[in-house]
């Protein structure tokens, strides 16, 4: 995976690139904006950043295939796909598809004080999250044997495609809606734990999976230069949900759930934070003297380890939950 994988990395982000300030533009003209809380004057800033990083993520992708259809070359472009890596990748791409169009619709209703969108309710998210599950059930993708901790390999048979890839569409992606709320964390996590799951795909040859990884990387670096802080757009759910969804696609395409499980555990210590809460937690906070505040006395957020002691500010707590994201990608290659 050489030369045609770096120029699709190269078109993914270039299209997120340039099309990032026109859609800055676009959610502005149609009142797609809200409050970024953290700020001092709570300043309205569009919303959805996901819809340009799927833009250029897609258009990596086509252009892959493209050439491996037209112009095929082992020696020269690295991959050689055939008709069930194809079906493989097609199902991948539209899984990461429809939950950002679910993450999207998410966005689209904001409420009146612009504090945030209402789109879908609770119950609808992982329903519609589920939809999305479909294109890998339906090729019956990924390997239905799991490596499993202090049990060793479990074959699941129709169970694994049936039962568990849905169960694993729909958890990432809710898991990683949950943890979000401060310029640049999310888009800097995801930088974090999709590049690391890439590597480690592509080290163990896992070379559909790390083709996604990479070209959603290379979209996500773009975008992340506006997300950072101070925020010229805001991901949205768009841009979470896409996150979820393409973590649970490279784990399923790689058979990796095991490294993906890992990288997620942040994802997974939210879950059980913000149910302390019944869900009803912000994990951002607000801005006092520079730094960003709790709303709350008790920690019902990993972010909140930080806003509580009222020490640190936007920009610093955003790097911390980087390097949380790291150190558990890292564990990747060690447990």
């Amino acid at each position: 995976m050489n030369y045609l994988v770096f120029f699709c990395a190269l078109l993914s982000f270039l299209v997120a690139w340039l099309l990032t300030p026109w859609l800055i533009r676009y959610l502005r003209r149609i009142g797609l904006t809200v409050q970024d809380a953290n700020k001092q004057d709570k300043p309205l800033v569009p919303l959805s950043g996901g819809l340009a990083v799927f833009s250029g993520f897609f258009m990596g992708i086509m252009l892959f295939i493209f050439f491996r259809t037209f112009f095929p070359g082992e020696g020269v472009y690295g991959i050689t796909l055939n008709t069930q890596e194809l079906l493989l990748l097609f199902g991948g791409v539209t899984t990461v598809l429809i939950i950002t169009f679910v993450g999207f619709l998410d966005d689209l209703v904001i409420k009146k004080n612009h504090e945030g969108s209402s789109g879908l309710r609770q119950w609808q998210k992982p329903l519609l999250t589920l939809g999305a599950a479909v294109p890998l059930m339906v090729i019956n993708a990924g390997v239905s044997t799991m490596l499993l901790p202090f049990v060793g390999h479990v074959k699941f048979g129709v169970l694994y495609p049936l039962v568990l890839v849905p169960l694993g569409v729909v958890g990432a992606s809710n898991m990683v809606n949950m943890l979000a709320g401060f310029n640049g964390m999310e888009a800097g996590m995801g930088l974090i734990y999709i590049g690391m799951l890439g590597l480690y795909a592509y080290t163990h040859d896992r070379l559909i999976a790390a083709l996604i990884a990479v070209l959603l990387f290379s979209a996500l670096l773009a975008f992340f230069f506006y997300n950072k802080y101070p925020a010229k757009i805001l991901p949205g759910d768009s841009l979470t949900y896409l996150l979820g969804g393409s973590l649970a696609v490279i784990a399923i395409l790689g058979n990796m759930e095991r490294a993906a499980f890992i990288a997620s555990l942040p994802f997974i210590i939210e879950f059980f934070l913000k149910l302390r809460s019944r869900f009803k937690a912000a994990s951002y906070g607000y801005y006092k003297d520079g730094k960003v505040m709790s709303h709350y006395t008790k920690i019902y957020s990993l972010t909140h380890l930080f806003t509580i002691t009222g020490r640190y500010t936007e920009k610093q707590i955003t790097l911390f939950m980087m390097l949380i994201s790291l150190f558990f990608s890292l564990l990747m290659w060690v447990v």
